[in-house]
């Protein structure tokens, strides 16, 4: 499913990925996702989608591919551009699951509709068993009524 090479001379990860819009590529998107977070980290440099995009895909992340990722990305209303930093996967999952959305969706030239969030949400899970519950933010609907979770 997915070959990653690891280039001694630079540290850079060169991605060959067939993504897939099933559970086991969504855990290993994960899983990359936060790999990419440590090697930028242990670089110096900034993690946002415009650097995960690059050393994921590299040529091919080009500025209009960068755009379509991030016009599609949006958390609480607000679109992300591609410098905007990103915090931990393991923290703060949201950005990144539609950062993970609309990644698949570009490339496999579907719908963000039509990822599985249910699998994305489930890989979440087991690529971050002890992490932050992914839905923590989100409403629960007591007696016909909305009320924010006391999750938080």
């Amino acid at each position: 499913m997915f070959n990653v090479q690891w280039s001694l001379r630079s540290f850079v990860i060169k991605v060959i990925m067939e993504i897939k819009n099933t559970q086991e590529c969504f855990v290993q998107l994960w899983l990359l996702l936060e790999r990419t977070r440590r090697l930028l980290q242990r670089q110096c440099k900034h993690f946002c989608i415009r650097r995960v995009l690059k050393e994921w895909f590299g040529i091919e992340a080009n500025d209009d591919f960068i755009w379509e990722i991030c016009s599609h990305v949006v958390v609480d209303d607000q679109q992300v551009c591609g410098y905007d930093g990103l915090p931990s996967p393991k923290l703060y999952p949201r950005k990144h699951r539609e950062l993970l959305r609309a990644i698949v969706a570009q490339k496999l030239d579907i719908s963000m509709c039509k990822v599985s969030l249910r699998a994305l949400d489930a890989a979440y899970s087991i690529a971050f068993p002890n992490s932050t519950p992914i839905n923590v933010n989100k409403k629960k609907r007591i007696n016909n009524s909305y009320e924010r979770s006391r999750n938080q």
